[in-house]
Order: C-alpha cells, then structure tokens, then sequence
C-alpha cells in the first residue's frame, strides 16, 4: 500500500492565495441555503495525494449537495494553510499535525476529523558534506520547510533524544534555516546547506538526482510511522454548525484514500500530474515509486500520537506552554 516557482508567484501576489476561492458560503456559515461554494486546500506532496485524488475524480462533489461549487488552493507550508482556514478562506483540507497543533496551542478554533498519511518523512545529508551519521551535525546547516513545522519537530526531536545535538535557536550546535522542498536538491548542490528533513517525494527526488543521499530512513526519525504526516482539519465553527458538510468532507476524504489503497498505481499517476501542474516539476515514475514506500495512506487518527508529538514540540521550545490538546481530534465524522 504501501509552476511551483511560478505557482509561489502566484501566492506571493494573492498573500499565500489568502484572498482567493471564493470565501465563505452560506453552506459554509451553516445554513445550508443560497449558493453554496466552498473551498478544499492540501500541499503539493505525496502525503497529501488524497487531497489530488479527491481533486482529480471530483469526490467532494459526489458527497456534498448538488450545486455545490468546489474549489481548491494549494499552499507551501503549514502557516499559509492555517491562516487561510481561520480567516474562513478555505472550509477544510490536508495539513501537517505541527501546524495544527501549534495553532490549537494558540487559540485557534479548529478540529483534526480524519489523518491523511503516515511516514514519508527523510532525513537527507548532502553529498560532499563530511556527514556519515547524525553525530556528525554540530557545526552543520540543516532546513526544513518552516520553524516548528512537523518535519522539523521530527528531526530535531530525534536529534536530541537519540544524539544530544539542539539547534542553534536554543542555543545549540545545529544552524537551522527554512526553505521550500522542492528547491532542497538545488542548495544541496549549491552546499548551501548539509542536511534536509525532507517530505516525500522530494527526498526520493533528491536521492535520484544524486546531490543527496539518505541519513536516516522514516522508520527511525522520531514518530516516523505513527504520526500522522498529514491531517484532514476544519473549522470548529463548521463542525457545530454545519456537522452535514463536515460529514460529507470526511466521506469524501476517506473514499479518495480507499481509492489510494485500491488503485496504487492510478494514485501515483495523478500525484505526478498534479504536482506538475502545481510546481511544474514532472518527477519520474521511479521518485513515485520510492516515495510511495515510505509512505502509509490511512484516515484513522488517534489523539494520543498527537499529545505526544505535540509535548515533544514544546520540549524543544516551538511552544510557549505545555500544551494540551483535548478538543483537538473529533473521530466522530469517522464512525
């Protein structure tokens, strides 16, 4: 079962697409009356293709009431999704748990109704950097896609339980930089950086084109194949006022993932064709293949995995507080 360029062109000119889909209907509002429009956001990743299948077969349509206008935003990193989703610019979609977490932590009025995908997530060392194994890192650059975002916490929490090695942000021996994945194999090649925590398919796009090599697989960086590497959110407000449209959001993402688990190999060619279509990069069958093994599509989400990993988060400083996410996951939708 196992024209980003030009589309980040885009977001920059539109605020990270803040202001585009269509805003909120009154479906989203909870009334069920008038136009109805609402708006599904992902990001251009492999933990993220039940978001692509969903777009390309059209599922929300079948599951949400006749009319309904669906449109999608894709975004670049965490904060951009969940911003978009507090300001009522987009009604739902597929995020990473750190994002979501943090912003949980913060106030926001959200809710995790299903997972997306496990695993997928890599730790590469750039060729020619003298790193053979993590303890190599102090003095070292390493990215990820955001501070604090679900890929960072991974590897900095492996870090420091397994080797004793922080980042520099707490005063520490690994300088750490932010980045989009899919520039990582042009800075490695540049040596602009050394190491890369990295989602698929951009490690195994990495990997083939020869500027990196693999540090640490996902079965062994920190909640590699029990964290949920994506979650379906939405609002709170959605959720108590509109719990229909929820429901029918939730049905549609759970059919796009049974569709993954039965139809492998028509998954991939869509996660190839959208993701051209959203970073104009055409990654080859054999990336696909690879990242796919890494990876675990599955809409099953136990909160217990997310207090811990967000506990993990806290302890390397990204929270202010000591979190407590009851009230975060609502399996209702699920059942």
């Amino acid at each position: 079962m196992k024209k980003f360029f030009s589309v980040f062109t885009l977001l920059t000119l539109s605020l990270i697409l803040a202001a585009c889909g269509g805003g909120e209907s009154s479906s989203a509002n909870g009334d069920g009356e008038g136009n109805k429009e609402i708006t599904i956001g992902y990001f251009p990743n492999i933990n993220h293709v039940a978001g692509m299948v969903a777009e390309e077969k059209d599922l929300y349509s079948e599951t949400l009431p006749d009319g309904t206008k669906v449109n999608y935003q894709y975004f670049p990193d965490g904060s951009a999704f969940m911003t978009a989703l507090e300001t009522g610019d987009i009604q739902g979609g597929l995020v990473g748990p750190g994002p979501a977490m943090n912003h949980f932590t913060s106030g926001a009025k959200i809710n995790v109704v299903a997972a997306g995908s496990t695993g997928g997530t890599v730790i590469m060392a750039r060729n020619g950097a003298d790193i053979t194994t993590p303890e190599d890192m102090p003095g070292k650059t390493f990215i990820s896609p955001r501070v604090g975002c679900t890929h960072d916490v991974q590897f900095e929490t492996m870090m420091k339980e397994e080797y004793g090695i922080t980042s520099s942000r707490i005063d520490g021996q690994m300088k750490h930089v932010t980045g989009k994945p899919a520039t990582y194999a042009s800075l490695f090649e540049s040596g602009k950086v050394d190491v890369a925590t990295v989602p698929e398919p951009w490690a195994s796009s990495i990997e083939e084109e020869g500027t990196g090599k693999v540090l640490v697989d996902t079965p062994n960086v920190a909640y590699g194949e029990t964290l949920p590497a994506a979650v379906f959110v939405t609002s709170q407000d959605l959720v108590e006022n509109n719990p229909d449209m929820v429901d029918n959001l939730v049905e549609a993402h759970k059919e796009a993932t049974t569709f993954i688990q039965d139809n492998p190999d028509e998954a991939k060619s869509i996660a190839i064709k959208k993701i051209k279509e959203i970073t104009d990069q055409e990654l080859s069958q054999s990336v696909i293949d690879n990242a796919w093994e890494r990876i675990d599509f599955t809409y099953e989400v136990e909160e217990k995995t997310l207090q811990d990993f967000a506990n993990s988060s806290y302890e390397l400083g990204f929270l202010e507080e000591k979190p407590n996410l009851e009230g975060l996951v609502d399996k209702s939708f699920l059942d």
